[in-house]
């Protein structure tokens, strides 16, 4: 399989006609190796549209989603980043190469052990891998530039958009099936906020994903 032009078709034919416009968006997908991260059975779908079993009973997002998401977050490279939901590791690298540094918290043992394997392979070395339940943040790193929670949410948790700078960044896939909003928050003062639902899709729910009872936005 001739990976770098199924690469290119990916961005040609997928992401950008998805509005994905923003040129260090489709440079940065052109450059991380996303076959990389993809589990040696599904190589060859690597630059499909389907979502990518990784084990643990998580898929890697759809590329369109990845474009969509790194052009809304206007990434900056002295930025500092919170990933919740690691999966492969290959956001995060996404993310790791347009900022400072990346601190991703996945809940699955056998998550962490492929994304930081793959991540040290591809010579990843801005990101530090963490296993825990990444819904609460990592307080003791906060605050942040920007969060990403990389699978659905009823609701976000007070306790990440605590976490989020002044002028702080938020993406997260808000609801449930069969239609989620694709959501940006931005931390606008202190305790001040403003969201914008960038567009609609579906995504698997995190498997630690907060009940409905507690704080929504």
């Amino acid at each position: 399989m001739n990976f770098e032009k199924a690469r290119f078709n990916m961005v040609e034919q997928q992401i950008r006609p998805w509005e994905v416009l923003d040129q260090d968006v489709l440079d940065l997908l052109m450059t991380v190796k996303r076959e990389e991260f993809v589990p040696a059975a599904y190589r060859e779908l690597a630059f499909t549209e389907v979502e990518i079993p990784i084990g643990c009973g998580q898929v890697m997002l759809k590329p369109v989603i990845e474009g969509k998401v790194l052009q809304a977050l206007r990434l900056a490279k002295s930025d500092s980043v919170l990933e919740v939901g690691t999966g492969s590791g290959y956001f995060a690298a996404l993310l790791a190469a347009r900022t400072e540094w990346v601190r991703t918290i996945e809940i699955e043992p056998e998550l962490v052990k492929l994304a930081g394997t793959n991540l040290a392979r591809n010579g990843v070395e801005n990101v530090v891998v963490v296993q825990g339940d990444g819904i609460g943040g990592w307080a003791e790193r906060a605050p942040y530039d920007v969060i990403v929670v990389s699978g659905g949410l009823p609701f976000v948790p007070q306790a990440l958009l605590e976490q989020l700078k002044v002028g702080g960044r938020l993406f997260a896939f808000v609801g449930e099936a069969p239609v989620m909003k694709a959501r940006l928050v931005t931390c606008e003062g202190e305790g001040r906020f403003r969201t914008e639902d960038i567009f609609e899709t579906v995504v698997p729910m995190l498997k630690n994903a907060p009940q409905r009872d507690g704080f929504s936005f």
